[in-house]
């Protein structure tokens, strides 16, 4: 959803796009939608922890579209495995019969999904795409991290862990890359409502969950994230007007990550 709108928002600018999805038939629903609105924009099928399939797929890129100037690492996601059911551990928790996952009980395959999809799921495909880009002017990669790299949230150390993974390999790339012309950046977006978070954040009437109230009672600015949101930030990081940015990991969070609760 927040992937969507960012190609939709430079598409606008100009930019011929590339959607890639696990499933063809979704990155087609954007690419047309595109098309429809004036723009150029393909739906390729892609496995982002496929070297071949991401092969694959920048091969066609490049024979349809030509030479990848952006690349915008976004997949990503959690994994119910790789979370623990309360925010705090307590004695009656390790009793015997007590249906409570914590710590201890996480599986580790749940956090390797979690760790694969967004680490690894950004790291293939910037090895696949960034070759074509050294020595190009004006080529730039950005990656989406979360505001919980900064600050971990309760009950998802998976995802926390993998996003500040995220953001550190942001870093370390940039510096890496920082001689052959190719800016590194990342976005950290803070509660946006997608489809993937709905139920965790909002009840079926639409009122806030517990958890919702959390959030909104630590965001500063009330409310939370709408994809526009991000589009300032992606327009600049893309643009000439960042030209001697690079290794930053900019929160798009409503000052969630700047305040304390105090």
């Amino acid at each position: 959803m927040l992937c969507q709108e960012m190609a939709y928002a430079l598409a606008e600018k100009g930019a011929k796009i590339a959607i890639l999805d696990l499933r063809e038939e979704n990155a087609k629903v954007v690419a047309d939608k595109i098309v429809k609105r004036g723009g150029t924009a393909i739906g390729i099928a892609a496995n982002v922890l496929d070297s071949k399939s991401l092969a694959e797929a920048h091969e066609r890129v490049l024979n349809t579209l030509g030479n990848c100037d952006i690349l915008i690492n976004g997949a990503g996601g959690n994994h119910p495995k790789g979370a623990t059911s309360k925010s705090f551990l307590i004695d009656e928790d390790l009793l015997q019969g007590i249906d409570s996952k914590t710590f201890f009980d996480l599986d580790p395959e749940g956090i390797k999904f979690v760790f694969d999809l967004n680490f690894i799921g950004t790291l293939l495909p910037t090895q696949v795409f960034a070759k074509n880009m050294i020595n190009r002017e004006g080529c730039t990669i950005i990656n989406i991290s979360s505001m919980n790299a900064f600050r971990p949230l309760t009950k998802i150390p998976a995802y926390s862990g993998a996003k500040a993974a995220v953001a550190n390999f942001t870093q370390w790339l940039a510096v890496h890359f920082s001689k052959v012309g190719i800016r590194v950046n990342a976005m950290a977006p803070g509660f946006f409502l997608t489809d993937q978070n709905r139920t965790l954040l909002t009840n079926a009437d639409g009122s806030l969950t517990e958890r919702g109230n959390t959030i909104i009672s630590h965001t500063p600015m009330g409310r939370f994230g709408t994809p526009e949101d991000l589009i300032g930030t992606l327009l600049w990081l893309c643009g000439e007007e960042s030209k001697f940015v690079t290794g930053v990991v900019v929160p798009i969070d409503g000052g969630f990550s700047s305040y304390s609760g105090v």
